[in-house]
């Protein structure tokens, strides 16, 4: 996730500011040869494939920034996180694949980074692959699994992931639901909320908020990525040299990669993707079939569906969308419950012809499962439009309210599944909303534009 932001700064700006600048911060990136002596590797494909880790260092973190973002303890020699990134060859389109880090993976038989010692190919998860045989290890890894060729590596911390999101100017992050993960110290309200480097770092890390743990935390990572797209894009700041003299700045000191990820690939990246926008990148995690496969000498590991993930990686060699075609919809609030799974009966609490038909077409455009047989409540007029519900159905009684801004949320014991709205004479209308984790697509891939703020 670190590395992707960083790769999005570099990718936003360069086109703007000049090769003088570009020239300056390929020289301060610290280079690695993750292709060192690989052999029998896969085809070439269209586009360029960036494998992105994110490591766990964190020794030029602050005593302060430790104790205030929960960053304890020492760093460890691992991945925290992995994706592998498609730049499409016409440059009009960037997917990120989340790749688990407890993938269950067969890495080839390699030579111990630290000891020397010679080892045979054996099951580990994904992320062991870095602590055993660092970069090279990790390429070959991938490329073993997904058999797309990788052509460039990069790998950040968390003080340039920081530093990063301090110098756009924070990034603004949506939540339909509270929360709270005691590891690192998030704590977000329902909202709209401004994240600084820290926060950030917060957000992006948690995996103990609800029970999808580390595929809930990639989910987080993919809509922080689009959210700083948009950031970055909306604000112009990457077009200013002076501005992004100070991203880069931020970025660099931390940033490894491979030796031909040079100035001129910059440069070129940078002009060739100047329009991009959220709605350029597609974001989605490999498709799993198991995500309790038990290894003996390996642990509880993230197993991969064999026939979805070869189609996915297949559709990344063959440069095509994982994110289906479909157009501009206004901006959606976000919500808890999709609004698929809601069903709702209307009434007409006014002497108004026809309203209850317009609030239930209304309601069945942006997802509620309405009755389509509205009808009329015989009490006179309704001053202010209210739903009943029962106290059970809570979570989806406020995915209802927002839709319906400044109604009145009535709880009923033992009403049941069906929520009722009764359209007062206040009703002006239905705010379209959206499940904040609804993925769309035969791999659940989603546009950057899908789930950013509206």
């Amino acid at each position: 996730m670190r590395v992707v932001t960083s790769l999005s700064m570099l990718v936003l700006g360069v086109g703007g500011v000049g090769h003088a600048v570009v020239t300056s911060l390929g020289t301060g990136i610290e280079r690695v040869d993750p292709f060192l002596d690989m052999k029998n590797r896969p085809d070439a494909s269209n586009g360029m494939n960036i494998l992105v880790v994110g490591t766990d260092g964190r020794q030029k973190i602050t005593r302060e920034q430790k104790k205030k973002y929960r960053l304890g303890g020492t760093g460890c020699r691992c991945t925290d996180t992995i994706m592998l990134v498609h730049l499409s060859e016409d440059w009009e389109r960037a997917s990120v694949v989340s790749l688990p880090r407890d993938s269950y993976a067969e890495i080839p038989e390699y030579t111990d980074a630290t000891t020397g010692k010679h080892h045979k190919s054996h099951p580990v998860k994904l992320n062991a692959a870095y602590s055993k045989g660092g970069p090279a290890l990790t390429v070959r890894s991938v490329e073993h699994m997904t058999k797309v060729k990788i052509h460039h590596y990069l790998e950040i911390d968390f003080t340039s992931f920081m530093k990063t999101v301090d110098a756009v100017g924070g990034v603004e992050i949506c939540t339909a639901r509270p929360m709270k993960d005691s590891h690192t110290g998030l704590t977000l309200p329902v909202g709209t909320h401004k994240l600084n480097g820290g926060q950030a770092l917060q957000y992006v890390r948690s995996r103990h908020i609800d029970g999808a743990a580390d595929l809930g935390r990639m989910q987080r990572q993919q809509r922080f990525l689009a959210a700083l797209v948009q950031r970055a894009t909306s604000s112009g700041v990457l077009l200013n040299p002076v501005k992004f003299r100070q991203v880069t700045s931020a970025m660099v000191g931390s940033v490894r990669a491979d030796k031909g990820f040079g100035p001129e690939q910059m440069l070129a990246l940078g002009r060739a993707m100047r329009g991009f926008t959220p709605a350029s990148s597609e974001f989605t995690s490999v498709p799993i079939g198991d995500v309790g496969h038990l290894v003996k000498g390996v642990g509880s590991t993230v197993k991969w569906d064999p026939v979805q993930s070869k189609k996915l990686f297949q559709l990344l060699r063959d440069d095509k969308p994982l994110a289906p075609h479909r157009p501009k919809r206004p901006s959606a609030v976000p919500v808890d419950v999709s609004p698929q799974q809601i069903r709702v009966q209307v009434y007409n609490g006014t002497r108004v012809h026809g309203l209850g038909d317009r609030v239930d077409k209304a309601l069945r455009g942006t997802g509620f499962r309405t009755t389509q047989a509205p009808l009329d409540t015989g009490k006179g007029q309704v001053r202010r439009t209210y739903v009943t519900y029962d106290p059970r159905w809570d979570r989806s009684a406020k995915s209802l309210r927002a839709a319906l801004p400044g109604c009145e949320l009535r709880p009923v014991k033992n009403q049941g599944p069906t929520l009722r709205v009764v359209a007062g004479a206040d009703y002006k209308g239905v705010t379209p909303v959206r499940a904040e984790d609804a993925y769309q697509g035969e791999f659940g891939a989603v546009t950057g534009d899908q789930v950013v703020c509206p």
